[in-house]
């Protein structure tokens, strides 16, 4: 399964929304990857066990289920996420970039691709589309997180 979606940080149109800079959401990014318990709920623990020029490899921890991955940095423009199926996980990539395609905007496109079928073995593809809701609504979800950490002074 491919799904690929935007969401925009900075809406010129909406005056109640703290802009964010493309520093801001490239530190909040990172720091979704090197600690994702701020992220991500049902997470017991993570653990980076590897670290190189660009990378770092992690086991996160969901009870008894364990999730290997390895996320890879492209400075100031994506984080892709690599994990491998398992018998507990699907397998698959995830690739966060920034864009910037004029002075004022600011987005994120999120790219999932995936082992799973985009329908099942009778041709319905209800699921599919229900695990694309739930990774729109963890994306919006990453994102609000970074605002109120920013809010915070911790992103520059």
């Amino acid at each position: 399964m491919r799904f690929e979606h935007l969401v925009e940080i900075n809406d010129p149109a909406n005056p109640t929304l703290e802009p964010l800079t493309a520093d801001q959401l490239w530190q909040g990014l990172v720091l979704r990857a090197e600690s994702p318990e701020l992220f991500m709920l049902g997470l017991d623990r993570a653990e980076i066990v590897e670290r190189g020029d660009g990378w770092i490899e992690r086991v996160l921890h969901f009870g008894k289920a364990h999730v290997r991955d390895r996320v890879v940095y492209e400075p100031r423009r994506s984080v892709r996420y690599e994990s491998a199926a398992t018998a507990e996980h699907a397998g698959g990539t995830l690739t966060m970039s920034v864009e910037t395609p004029t002075s004022a905007a600011l987005l994120v496109r999120f790219v999932y691709e995936t082992t799973m079928p985009n329908v099942d073995e009778s041709g319905d593809g209800r699921y599919a589309e229900i695990v694309k809701s739930a990774y729109h609504e963890a994306d919006l979800d990453t994102v609000r997180k970074i605002r109120e950490i920013a809010v915070t002074g911790r992103l520059g």
